[in-house]
C-alpha cells in the first residue's frame, strides 16, 4: 500500500523536505506518494494561512493519509504552532493523520549549521572566507536566520557588482538545494526542533 501525504510548506523551496520525508518513510519500509501543491500557479497567490492551504486543496476531491504542515516558529514557541496546526486541520480535514513541522526561529535555521553544503550551493567550494556560522543548538537562537543564510551564502559565493546582485535573485533555489543537501544525521539532528520532526514523522508513519 502506498501512503497517500499532503505537504503544505510556507513556500515552493520548502519542498526541499519532501525527499526527507520519502526518507524516513523508506526507513519504515513505507512507500509514499507526496503532493505538495503550488498555491502560487493554482492561481491562489494570497493563500497563506493554513486554514485555508488546507480549504483548498480539499476542494480537489483528492484524499490523503497524512498531512504534513511546515510553519515556522517565528517567535512564537513550537507548542503554539503544533496547535495552530492541530486546529486547522481539525477545522478543515477533521479526523486525519496530521504532523506539523516546527523549525525554531525558521527552517533556514537548519541550513546554517553545514558550512560545506554552503560553499558548495554557493558556487565556490573552495573558499577561504569566515563565514562565522553558529554551532549546535546556537542556530535556534538567531534572531533572523533567514538573512543570515543569505548573507552567507553571498558571502560564500566571493561574487561582487552585478554578479552578487544576480547570485542574490537566486536564493529561493540556493534555499531548496541546501534543504535537500541536508544530513539528517548530520548537525542538524543536534536541534530540538529537527529531533521533534523526525520523532513526529517516524510515529505518524508507523501509525497510518
Amino acid at each position: 500500500m502506498t501512503l497517500r501525504i499532503l505537504f503544505t510548506g510556507e513556500g515552493t523551496s520548502d519542498d526541499g523536505l519532501v525527499p526527507h520525508i520519502e526518507a524516513v518513510a523508506a526507513s519504515s519500509g513505507k512507500a509514499v506518494s507526496i503532493t505538495s501543491p503550488d498555491f502560487g500557479r493554482l492561481g491562489f497567490t494570497s493563500c497563506h494561512a493554513v486554514p485555508e492551504k488546507l480549504r483548498k486543496v480539499r476542494k480537489f476531491g483528492d484524499d490523503y493519509d497524512l498531512i504534513i504542515v511546515h510553519r515556522d516558529a517565528d517567535g512564537t514557541s513550537g507548542d503554539d504552532r503544533r496547535e495552530e496546526v492541530a486546529k486547522a486541520v481539525a477545522a478543515e480535514w477533521p479526523g486525519h493523520p496530521h504532523i506539523a513541522v516546527v523549525p525554531v526561529r525558521m527552517l533556514e535555521a537548519w541550513l546554517l549549521l553545514d558550512e560545506a553544503s554552503i560553499r558548495q550551493v554557493a558556487e565556490n567550494p573552495n573558499g577561504r572566507m569566515k563565514l562565522n556560522l553558529p554551532t549546535g543548538v546556537a542556530a535556534e537562537k538567531v534572531v533572523d536566520p533567514k538573512k543570515l543564510l543569505k548573507d552567507t551564502l553571498a558571502a560564500a559565493s566571493g561574487c561582487t557588482g552585478r554578479r552578487l546582485a544576480g547570485f542574490q535573485k537566486r536564493f529561493p533555489h540556493h534555499r531548496h538545494k541546501l534543504l535537500e543537501r541536508l544530513d539528517p544525521y548530520g548537525p542538524v539532528s543536534q536541534l530540538p526542533s529537527w529531533q521533534t520532526f523526525m520523532d513526529d514523522l517516524k510515529a505518524a508513519i508507523r501509525m497510518v
